[in-house]
C-alpha cells in the first residue's frame, strides 16, 4: 500500500444490504399515490440520496414558481410506510458480513455513513447482524444534508476521530462517491447497488468490484489501487 489506512466508511443500502430495489418499489408506489407517474429506472438511478434530496431531483424543484411541494411531506412518509413492509425481505449482500469482520480484524474501524433513517438503519443493522465490528454508525437524522452533499461523511470522520487522509470509502452510486469525493476520500464502487462499473469510475471510483465478497477476494489490491488513485489526482 502507498499510505496507511486506518478506517473504511461503508455505505450501507445497496453496498452491504441488497435494499436499492426495495427503496425503487416502495418510492414508486409512493409517487403513483399522489399522482405523480415516475419511471422505476428514475428512482433507481436516485437511490443513495436521502429523502431531503430525492424529491427534488425527481420531480422539480418546488422554488421559483415549480412544483407544489405540499405533499412532500406525506410522499416522504408513504415511502417510509410501503419500505417498511419490506424489512423482512432485507439480506445482506455476499460477504457483507466477512468484509465487516476480515476489516476489524485487521485493525481497521469500520465505520457506516449511509443517508438512510435511524428506523430504517435499525432495519439494516439487524440484517447486517455485525454489530460487534462496526465502530461507529452515522444515519441522515445526523447531518444537514444527505448524500450526495458530504455531510454524513464529515459527521462520521468527527464521530470515529479518523482523518479524511487515512479513510476510503465503499459504496454503491454515483451519490457516494460524490460524497467522498468532495472531501478527497477515494472511493471504492461497487455494482451491487445496480449500476454499472464504468458509471462510478466516470463519477470518480478509484476502483470498482461485483460485492462486498468481490472486494473482500481483492481487499488488499483495492486498498491499493484507491490510495494510489487518490495520490495521483492530488
Amino acid at each position: 500500500m502507498t499510505k496507511p489506512v486506518t478506517g473504511v466508511l461503508f455505505d450501507v443500502d445497496g453496498t452491504l444490504v441488497d435494499s436499492v430495489y426495495l427503496h425503487t418499489t416502495a418510492w414508486w408506489q409512493a409517487f403513483r399515490q399522489y399522482g405523480h407517474d415516475v419511471g422505476s429506472a428514475r428512482i433507481h438511478r436516485a437511490i443513495g440520496m436521502g429523502s431531503d434530496k430525492i424529491l427534488d431531483h425527481l420531480l422539480g424543484s418546488g422554488e421559483g414558481g415549480g412544483r407544489d411541494t405540499g405533499d412532500d411531506d406525506a410522499l416522504r412518509a408513504a415511502h417510509d410506510s410501503l419500505y417498511a413492509t419490506k424489512w423482512t425481505s432485507l439480506r445482506r449482500l455476499p460477504g457483507a458480513q466477512k468484509l465487516l469482520e476480515t476489516c476489524a480484524d485487521r485493525g481497521l474501524r469500520n465505520v457506516l455513513a449511509t443517508s438512510a433513517s435511524k428506523p430504517e438503519l435499525g432495519a439494516l443493522l439487524r440484517c447486517l447482524d455485525a454489530d460487534a465490528v462496526i465502530d461507529t454508525v452515522t444515519s441522515a437524522d445526523d447531518a444537514g444534508e444527505s448524500k450526495p452533499a458530504p455531510d454524513i461523511v464529515e459527521v462520521a470522520l468527527r464521530r470515529s476521530r479518523l482523518d479524511a487522509g487515512e479513510v476510503v470509502f465503499v459504496g454503491d452510486s454515483v451519490w457516494d462517491v460524490k460524497a467522498a469525493g468532495a472531501l478527497s476520500i477515494p472511493c471504492i464502487g461497487l455494482t451491487s447497488g445496480g449500476l454499472c462499473a464504468a458509471e462510478l469510475l466516470d463519477h470518480g471510483a478509484a476502483t470498482v468490484y461485483a460485492d462486498p465478497q468481490d472486494l473482500l477476494d481483492h481487499l488488499d489490491e483495492a486498498l491499493t489501487t484507491a490510495f494510489r488513485v487518490a495520490l495521483t489526482s492530488a
